[in-house]
């Protein structure tokens, strides 16, 4: 399998983990508390990246990495998690899992942003309709009646594209996995303490599909996932691999639907497939033409 190719498996492996983060969230967040559940997640996953980069002797990033780690750590190790569990209190991941099909146009509006690009027009076209139909979803199912959830998705969108496209960039420089190891490496201590001050007094009354889901959004989500996701941005080249993410809201609406028994209408399927259209096209068009020196990312 050559490189592109072995990139295009790693980072659909990727966006299919991924795609259970929302509904074993919202599993667990029925029994554990949001905050809890967003430091032990991460502590979890910390201790595990920390072996992982002792068993294969992996070099301390140098002191120029520290402020692209802190962000990664930021957008992906404590924003996005810790703001879809506070979403998922007030409103399905079904409702939620529309919002993911934003995450790919936030992912390339900030990596234009870091890398300096000028887009063309059509790119913010397409991200103008994007954005209204996310608005456009939120009105008809209701935004009065849920408007912090809805706001909570968003946010946690935001850092979350953030967090990939700075850690995309910095892959290219540390590798794939040791990027998300060391962003939970650097956020470990915090972490730590914040899951003994905020851990339950007792742990009897926790369903076995909350400790279940816990276990995914730890080992999964926050660890396995990035390993291969990262490792499909820096082989198979951010524009491209980053399309994949365009397949995550479809996967996550069937595991909403077959694992949890939550109600897929009509209007999650058609806002879902209106804004993958409108990335699709801002991603075209987010880079510039050849011959104005925007080429590829190596």
């Amino acid at each position: 399998m050559d490189k592109t190719a072995d990139g295009w498996v790693s980072g659909f492996l990727g966006v299919l983990i991924f795609s259970g983060s929302l509904p074993a969230t919202r599993v667990a967040v029925m029994d554990f508390d949001p905050v809890f559940l967003t430091v032990a997640r991460a502590a979890i996953a910390g201790l595990l990246g920390l072996s992982l980069l002792l068993i294969f002797r992996q070099p301390r990033p140098t002191g120029a990495h520290l402020i692209s780690l802190a962000i990664v750590a930021f957008g992906v190790v404590l924003g996005f998690p810790l703001l879809t569990a506070l979403a998922l209190k007030h409103v399905t991941s079904a409702h939620l899992i529309v919002f993911v099909g934003l995450l790919p146009l936030a992912t390339a509006i900030f990596g234009v942003l870091r890398a300096g690009e000028r887009p063309r027009p059509a790119f913010w076209l397409f991200s103008s309709l994007g954005s209204a139909a996310v608005v456009g979803f939120a009105l008809l199912q209701g935004f009065a009646a849920n408007p912090v959830g809805d706001l909570l998705m968003l946010a946690a969108i935001i850092v979350c594209g953030l967090g990939y496209a700075e850690g995309a960039s910095l892959s290219r420089k540390l590798g794939g996995w040791q990027v998300i190891s060391w962003a939970l490496v650097l956020s470990l201590p915090f972490m730590l303490a914040l899951a003994f001050l905020t851990m339950p007094v007792s742990f009897s009354s926790v369903d076995p599909a909350a400790w279940t889901g816990l276990a995914y959004v730890s080992v999964f989500s926050m660890l396995i996932g990035f390993v291969f996701w990262y490792r499909g941005l820096a082989l198979g080249g951010v524009a491209g691999v980053g399309q994949l993410q365009l397949l995550q809201p479809f996967f996550g609406l069937a595991l909403a639907a077959t694992l949890l028994g939550e109600q897929v209408s009509w209007s999650m399927l058609a806002a879902t497939g209106a804004i993958v259209l409108c990335v699709a096209g801002a991603k075209k068009f987010a880079r510039q033409d050849p011959k104005g020196g925007a080429g590829r990312p190596r």
